[in-house]
């Protein structure tokens, strides 16, 4: 019915990414302000909320990456944006604390949605070895487009504190009707017709194929490992980073014309913008290299084993820093990494599962991620009551097993089976 209207997959997937980093920044620079503010949550209340929000990724995501693989991962995408959508603008309509939770649930079936199935239509669309090229290209443009949110959500929240939510909530609706006209799927194959099955039984069936391979690779299983390490290890420190730098630091009272003496909120900013700034140079002038690094899973491992020793240093340096200097140098250069490791990792993952499963795989995988930040989060927290200068120690040592893994993936980083299906045609546009 729209198929004159729709876009190259690359384009497409371009538009719906920097739009979607364009809508998250603007919605969340104030969220917590608005939960405390204007929900009037209580500290512990902030806390559940994450906690709900991951419990409910973690029940989630096997179900929604079957449904993508059984069915049409572009069906998954579209639903996965609507919910987000509505689970969104409920929040900026909640004025109590249940009201969240039941939001923070639906958002989560949004994400879980997207989660595995957006990766894997991507990979299917233009091709798995395209894919690391196209998510450092999305990378930069996200970053660029996240700075505008920032801007675009200070001028709402002027107005009225839930207005950014509720903004952003509308946005997303936009783009899931936009994306219905312009969203090609030309050569994905639901599983469910190698099965011969329909309905439940084809998803059934379907789960048990992503388990089965999974656990015949391991390779798969690093996937879930890495992705448990690193969803530890970011939960306590995203959480505590900043209160790290107001507690043991002396923030410079440096005076700027038009700004005066900066104070420590207008110092996150300031950090904020140069650790986006940074990493969008840094990766740019290496995107041709990583460009190429991501064609070869080999090169992509060895490089992922680099980069996360040196994130997982420059987290423990900041958390033992003795200066405010060197602790902004090493937020600074772990910014940077975490920008280089996210689209390696990225297309690591995709190349190492077979298209038929691979958003039923990618969905287990990231519940790793969900699992190891309700596991690993309270405990980085626990230790943060005693020190902070610990617990963030603790956040960085968790990240170090991943580079174990990835250096096991080194020997066996080929896909669960060879691909024998002809590769999609690049769109000339793309």
């Amino acid at each position: 019915m729209f198929s004159r209207f729709q876009w190259g997959a690359e384009r497409t997937y371009l538009l719906m990414s920097a739009a979607m980093a364009l809508f998250d920044s603007t919605m969340f620079v104030y969220l917590t302000v608005f939960y405390f503010t204007v929900v009037g949550m209580n500290p512990l209340q902030l806390v559940l909320v994450g906690t709900v929000l991951e419990g409910s990724i973690l029940f989630l995501e096997v179900p929604t990456g079957v449904v993508a693989d059984t069915f049409s991962r572009r069906l998954s995408v579209l639903l996965g944006v609507f919910i987000l959508g509505l689970g969104f603008l409920l929040t900026g309509l909640a004025r109590t604390f249940a009201i969240v939770l039941v939001a923070q649930v639906i958002c989560a079936l949004g994400y879980t949605f997207l989660s595995g199935a957006t990766d894997a239509w991507l990979a299917d669309e233009i091709g798995e070895k395209q894919v690391g090229r196209v998510y450092l290209r999305s990378g930069q443009i996200n970053r660029l487009v996240g700075m505008v949110g920032i801007l675009l959500s200070a001028a709402l929240a002027s107005i009225r504190l839930d207005l950014p939510i509720l903004v952003g909530g509308a946005l997303y609706l936009v783009l899931g009707v936009f994306l219905m006209v312009i969203m090609p799927e030309n050569h994905f194959q639901p599983f469910r017709h190698e099965l011969g099955t329909e309905g439940l039984p084809a998803m059934i069936a379907t789960f048990r194929e992503g388990v089965k391979v999974i656990r015949a690779r391991p390779n798969l299983i690093n996937l879930v490992l890495i992705n448990f390490f690193g969803g530890a290890a970011s939960e306590g420190f995203d959480r505590l980073g900043d209160a790290h730098l107001l507690a043991n630091f002396i923030f410079p009272a440096l005076i700027l014309p038009m700004f005066g003496t900066l104070n420590p909120i207008v110092w996150f900013s300031i950090l904020s913008l140069a650790g986006s700034l940074l990493s969008l140079l840094v990766v740019e002038r290496l995107r041709a290299r990583l460009e190429r690094l991501t064609t070869d899973l080999k090169r992509t491992s060895q490089a992922l084993v680099i980069l996360n020793l040196l994130f997982a240093g420059c987290g423990i340096g900041f958390a033992l820093a003795g200066s405010f200097p060197l602790a902004v140098v090493c937020l600074l250069l772990r910014s940077i990494c975490d920008a280089l490791i996210g689209p390696l990792f990225n297309a690591y993952q995709v190349q190492a599962v077979s298209s038929r499963v691979r958003a039923t795989v990618l969905s287990i995988a990231s519940q790793g991620n969900a699992l190891g930040q309700v596991a690993g989060g309270p405990v980085v927290g626990w230790v943060g009551t005693g020190s902070l200068r610990a617990a963030l120690t603790l956040a960085g040592l968790l990240v170090l097993p991943n580079s174990l893994l990835y250096g096991r993936g080194i020997a066996s980083n080929l896909p669960d089976e060879p691909d024998t299906s002809p590769g999609p045609e690049l769109d000339s546009e793309d």
